[in-house]
């Protein structure tokens, strides 16, 4: 176990390992205004390509069949679930809430995490895109499950009067807060049965299929963290039973379930708050400046994160997400065992913030990161600030800031 969490440590991405929390302008001025300002390299963002068109219950809605990391065409996740009628994000949020974890009446089992219970989730702000909205940003964000062992991750983005939603189930790979996403398709089949247990949704058309508007299969998972798999778990997602060499596509079919909502579960004011703590004590792919002859650092050290969603009366849904930490990192050769030191270590700052709101008018997504190295002014070494705002209307921006010290 100890060689697997290695080298899924040494082959993914790091997320939050530099991200930081508190906003900034680029001269390291706290930002006053709720959503901040445009940075470096901002722009307005034109719509994604390519867009499709689905029709359910004599409406029709144009998207991009895919959510984003940033304001461009480039893909994250599939479009596997959209709903309409009674589907406001907030309604979807309540209805979820208000169910148990008991899904045997439909064949699924009582064990964890198919007898989940669903929750307000930490994770990324995404966007999607759906006319003539435009740009939208993920304003709730909701889990099935935990988010340091396995879950079921659901995405809401409201679009007009739709609201268009992706959900995966993932667990988090050991020692990173980075989730690696093993089916679409079985997470698009648990949130259609419990929709259809909360008894909400439309009795002549309930389920309208949306057919063929993404790619299949969509993403992989790496074979290193495939053979871990139980072989129960590779035959649940569809995966061949035995180990592997290359990656294992994600199958899905590419198509959507649009659900038709015709009731909805009244909401009740609360103030949900969640706390964790990552300690780092990994080799990790050096996130930014990493030109030169250190590509890996080992980190030490913990990272906080803290999440507030808060529902009022009036209906305004806002989520407030923090990260940050101060570690030290070593530059490291990755391939002896264990990893040899090639360089001194050092203070890497580690701070992001995140911000959702929606309400009866409209709905925004922010977020900031800041990854800095102390000192930053020497070579392989510097900062790296990413900025995203979405919605509402045009006031869509994404700028990313990389500044690495000049090589001697």
């Amino acid at each position: 176990m100890k060689k697997l969490i290695y080298l899924i440590v040494l082959c993914s991405a790091i997320g939050l390992i530099f991200n930081s929390c508190e906003k900034l302008n680029m001269l390291g001025e706290p930002i006053d205004n709720e959503f901040g300002t445009p940075g470096p390299l901002a722009s307005q963002a034109p719509p994604p390509w390519p867009l499709v068109t689905v029709d359910a219950a004599g409406q029709s809605l144009t998207l991009w069949p895919y959510t984003g990391t940033d304001l461009t065409d480039t893909p994250q996740d599939p479009v596997n679930l959209i709903f309409i009628g009674q589907a406001d994000p907030r309604d979807l949020r309540a209805a979820l809430l208000s169910l148990d974890g008991d899904r045997t009446a439909y064949g699924i089992p009582s064990e964890f995490p198919f007898n989940c219970t669903w929750n307000d989730a930490m994770g990324d702000v995404q966007a999607a895109y759906g006319e003539p909205d435009g740009w939208v940003a993920n304003a709730i964000q909701l889990e099935c499950g935990m988010y340091d062992q396995v879950r079921f991750h659901l995405r809401l983005f409201r679009a007009g009067d739709w609201t268009i939603g992706n959900c995966h189930f993932e667990f988090l790979i050991p020692g990173t807060t980075e989730h690696q996403v093993l089916s679409w398709e079985l997470a698009e089949q648990l949130v259609t049965v419990d929709f259809m247990r909360s008894g909400l949704l439309d009795e002549t058309t309930p389920i309208i299929p949306a057919v063929g508007i993404n790619d299949s299969p969509w993403s992989e998972i790496p074979s290193y963290i495939y053979n871990e798999l139980p072989v129960e778990l590779r035959l649940l997602i569809g995966g061949p039973p035995d180990d592997v060499t290359e990656p294992v596509p994600i199958w899905t079919d590419g198509n959507a379930t649009i659900l038709n909502l015709a009731q909805a579960v009244d909401w009740t004011p609360e103030v949900v708050q969640q706390n964790l703590t990552i300690i780092y004590n990994q080799v990790v792919p050096k996130p930014f400046c990493a030109d030169g002859p250190y590509q890996y650092i080992y980190v030490q050290g913990p990272v906080y994160l803290d999440q507030e969603v808060r529902l009022k009366a009036n209906g305004k849904l806002t989520s407030s997400f923090y990260a940050n930490g101060t570690l030290q990192a070593t530059p490291v050769d990755p391939t002896t065992d264990p990893p040899t030191p090639i360089g001194e270590t050092y203070e890497a700052k580690v701070r992001q913030r995140q911000r959702t709101m929606i309400n009866d008018r409209t709905s925004m997504g922010y977020y900031f990161i800041h990854q800095t190295e102390i000192p930053q002014d020497v070579p392989y070494r510097g900062q790296l600030i990413v900025e995203m705002q979405i919605g509402p209307g045009e006031d869509n921006h994404y700028s990313i800031d990389v500044q690495c010290g000049q090589e001697e």
